[in-house]
């Protein structure tokens, strides 16, 4: 959830944004036709106006930036609030939005210094103060959300006055611009009634406002006209509909029942380019999937065991058979774009990852006195068929190297609850994806600092050195440094296995013929107005 998961922010928010995604949802969905032949993006009787008909994965449960933990519920939230800073075109950089301007970073980044934009306004009427940003900011930490994690660096927000505000953060962080994409909430309405304000009347600076929603059916957003942004939006009412079977959603795209579907299955993508009223949208996101192991408790608590266990199947294969070409194969925790631009060395990393050779795995398997003869081991799946084919792939290998395996695909609670457990008897293996922003901390320190043991970090990885590296990389403003311990602390998890790295999905839509200027973006989703766009439908 993460990411504007950030967007693709980070903590629990980050990972479902990220491991959602793609895939099939626990929540039951409906799919009800439009006002005009079965065509969404119909007038809704307003001058000028049109309607544009989304496909979630899973219905949103929640509204409130502050405490929101589901990809679904985020993609409704940025149409309701507007961010502090937002992603520009490429994702690769952010730009003001409820900012004036870049900020100010002063005491070698542990001040950054933020002037706000004097006209951006909430749909209330009330102006965006420095008190609500605080609020923004310093909320997920004194309310112990599950977000806190996004902003524990902070150390204090000032109020310069009511138009500026000052971050001091605990350390120098050379990489809190990635975390400055928060979405601005108005601390009066927010505190006077949480509850009301999170699931009934959310209040944000954002371009849209909530008309109704119906959990499991549908969200209806209207167009607030005295939108202070530019552009005003195109579109005058948003329908998001869930649809939680991925080739349903991909029916509705034919028919006309939906004018954009979110994440196009590997076995749809041809279906899609075939239509001849559709096409695909996508972009490679930000994201990283990854098989892990419990390193806590268990035969995979030993380095040794992971090894043979990688040595069982072809990840490479997986990816081919499951995965291409919604998404690409990673040899790394560190997405392929982020890579590139950090000129980490790649290939190197490639190099570190197991061929698959079964006798070799059987034989490391059989002499290791920590594996039992009638090991069963046990491999926990989110509700996403990518992953549990990925989970599947694991387990045959498992047992073509004369062990049993079972795969266990769970729905989100449930998988969420156990995956952190670190128990034995809970998960010997999980798989799971993650995503972040434009920087390696947002991958890096989630996943495997210890600090984040029992929170993000399921496998319970534990290595002094790899740690070390990560929280050095984290308090340091040089980016070479922190290149070279980033390549340092990957080399390292590459090598002792807490991960097996899997692929990257693209951010993919299939979007109808009607609908003009929708981009899919490496971390936003449903990306309907920007500065580099605004979707109109014909």
């Amino acid at each position: 959830m993460p990411e504007r998961p950030s967007r693709n922010d980070v903590s629990r928010r980050t990972l479902l944004r990220a491991v959602a995604g793609g895939t099939a949802a626990s929540l039951l969905a409906g799919c009800q036709g439009s006002t005009n032949s079965g065509e969404g993006g119909t007038s809704d009787g307003e001058s000028g106006g049109t309607r544009l008909r989304l496909a979630q994965a899973k219905s949103p449960v929640e509204f409130d930036p502050i405490v929101l933990n589901d990809v679904p519920s985020d993609e409704v939230a940025m149409m309701l609030f507007d961010p502090l800073y937002a992603y520009n075109e490429d994702g690769t950089d952010i730009t003001p939005a409820v900012a004036a301007e870049m900020p100010t970073v002063e005491r070698g980044g542990q001040r950054w210094i933020v002037p706000l934009n004097t006209d951006v306004t909430f749909q209330n009427g009330e102006t965006v103060t420095a008190e609500d940003v605080k609020h923004t900011f310093v909320a997920p930490v004194e309310e112990e959300t599950e977000n806190a994690g996004e902003v524990n660096m902070i150390d204090s927000v000032t109020l310069v006055d009511e138009s500026t505000v000052q971050f001091d953060l605990k350390y120098q962080f050379g990489a809190f611009k990635q975390y400055m994409t928060r979405d601005v909430v108005p601390k009066s309405v927010r505190t006077e009634d949480k509850e009301a304000f999170n699931k009934e009347e959310p209040v944000g600076s954002g371009p849209f406002t909530l008309e109704s929603w119906a959990e499991g059916e549908s969200v209806v957003l209207s167009r607030w006209d005295d939108y202070w942004g530019d552009p005003m939006p195109n579109i005058s009412t948003l329908e998001f509909v869930p649809v939680e079977e991925p080739t349903t959603r991909i029916t509705t795209l034919k028919n006309g029942k939906n004018d954009v579907v979110k994440s196009i299955p590997p076995k749809s993508w041809q279906t899609v380019e075939g239509m001849e009223n559709a096409a695909i949208q996508s972009a490679l996101g930000m994201s990283y999937f990854y098989l892990a192991f419990n390193c806590n408790e268990g035969p995979t608590a030993d380095p040794a065991v992971r090894k043979a266990i990688d040595q069982t199947f072809s990840m490479q294969t997986a990816v081919e058979r499951f995965v291409e070409p919604s998404g690409v194969r990673a040899v790394s925790p560190i997405p392929e774009t982020l890579a590139e631009a950090w000129e980490f060395p790649v290939d190197e990393w490639a190099d570190l990852g197991s061929e698959k050779d079964v006798d070799a795995a059987k034989a490391a398997l059989d002499d290791n006195d920590n594996v039992p003869d009638d090991w069963q081991a046990t491999i926990i799946v989110p509700p996403d068929d990518k992953r549990e084919q990925i989970g599947t792939s694991v387990a045959n290998g498992i047992k073509e190297a004369g062990y049993g395996a079972s795969v266990q695909r769970l729905d989100w609670g449930a998988f969420l609850d156990k995956y952190v457990s670190g128990k034995a008897s809970d998960y010997n293996m999980f798989t799971l994806g993650w995503s972040g922003s434009p920087d390696p901390d947002t991958f890096m320190y989630f996943l495997f600092a210890q600090e984040q043991i029992g929170v993000t970090n399921g496998t319970y990885y534990r290595n002094d050195e790899v740690d070390s590296a990560i929280m050095n990389a984290r308090q340091s403003t040089d980016r070479e440094e922190r290149r070279d311990l980033y390549v340092s602390a990957v080399e390292t998890i590459l090598q002792e296995r807490p991960h097996v790295p899997a692929y990257t999905l693209k951010n993919s839509f299939g979007v109808r013929s009607r609908v003009e200027d929708f981009l899919a973006h490496p971390i936003d989703q449903f990306s309907i107005v920007s500065d580099y766009n605004n979707v109109s439908v014909q």
